[in-house]
């Protein structure tokens, strides 16, 4: 089998996409709908913080729309507001990927809490700080609905995956990428990792979730692409008629030959996974619709719009400067139009 999702991307507009002053910007997932245009939903946090780790404990889902799939997004409302430290997704909502099946909006996401006091003003935010150490051993995979796209949305007061004692994903659950079928079930790849002692692992997993629907308890499996020497994260799969399809960014090249590049995967399960021979998804050097190419400083959480069950659009969550969250001055969600297969 081939891959030829990388050479089927066209030039990406640069006024494309989503951005918001005085935000940072992050996770674009768009969805066509009920009045035909294109809906985005996305994370955002203030400046005032920093880029990382402020989505830890300020992050939230908002919405923004277009008339195409290529934006430029406008940014219509927030989501997820923050809804007090003592629900499991109180403080901060990140990851969002929506779906619909049937009539049915279904929103999965990140949440976490912390019961610390909010930053002020003049206070500096770090990794040490107890609450982002909290608040990212808190992250846990959760799930809203809605019969329409403008909401309101039922967020569920328990998350839908929480972190097992001894496995590889006892410390925590995050970056859902769902797989909704027909009859509601769902197939479900998740990011992971496992405490070692009292702290984390390095290497982040992959984990496998499957559930009868995607209201109901998840039976887990995995991890898949457990090699010491791949080390992946940011999955998005989807169905097709020989089994499922993934991309995912290699966080050390290993596989796609480079550093936070994506790698394209198949399987017939969903549990037992093999990189395509060409296994190149998509490259953090961008042509630009100008002429210019960039390399961006990231090029994280691909998500691909489905249209007449064709990707027709690769969006990601982008950055600039030379690589590194703390060197970037700028993130948005940018888009790469598709070539017809």
């Amino acid at each position: 089998m081939q891959s030829n999702l990388f050479s089927r991307m066209l030039p990406a507009p640069k006024n494309g996409g989503f951005r918001l002053k005085d935000y940072w910007v992050w996770c674009g997932s768009v969805v066509k709908g009920e009045d035909g245009r294109f809906h985005m939903f996305a994370s955002r946090w203030p400046k005032s913080l920093p880029m990382h780790p402020g989505w830890l404990i300020a992050s939230e889902v908002v919405r923004a729309v277009a008339d195409l799939p290529e934006g430029p997004y406008e940014f219509q409302e927030v989501v997820f507001p923050a809804r007090g430290a003592e629900y499991w997704d109180g403080r901060t909502t990140h990851n969002p990927h929506i779906t619909k099946h049937a009539d049915t909006y279904i929103l999965y996401y990140m949440g976490s809490t912390h019961p610390f006091p909010d930053v002020a003003p003049d206070e500096e935010l770090a990794l040490h700080d107890p609450r982002v150490i909290v608040g990212r051993a808190n992250k846990r995979v959760g799930i809203a609905t809605s019969k329409s796209v403008f909401g309101p949305w039922k967020r569920l007061d328990e998350p839908l995956l929480l972190p097992r004692p001894g496995k590889y994903d006892s410390y925590f659950t995050s970056n859902p990428a769902p797989c909704v079928h027909e009859d509601g079930s769902v197939l479900l790849i998740y990011k992971s990792r496992s405490y070692q002692g009292y702290k984390h692992s390095y290497h982040m997993s992959l984990g496998v979730a499957w559930a009868p629907h995607y209201l109901e308890e998840y039976s887990r499996f995995g991890p898949i692409f457990s090699s010491d020497k791949i080390h992946l994260e940011d999955p998005f799969i989807w169905k097709t008629k020989d089994g499922y399809e993934l991309i995912a960014k290699d966080m050390e090249g290993n596989i796609c030959h480079e550093e936070h590049g994506g790698i394209h995967a198949f399987s017939k399960d969903g549990v037992d996974w093999t990189v395509f021979e060409n296994p190149k998804a998509y490259s953090r050097k961008v042509l630009w619709d100008d002429g210019s190419v960039q390399t961006m400083g990231s090029f994280e959480r691909p998500f691909l719009l489905f249209q007449d069950g064709q990707p027709t659009h690769l969006f990601a969550a982008t950055a600039d400067g030379p690589g590194g969250f703390e060197k970037a001055t700028e993130t948005w969600n940018m888009v790469i139009p598709l070539k017809a297969d």
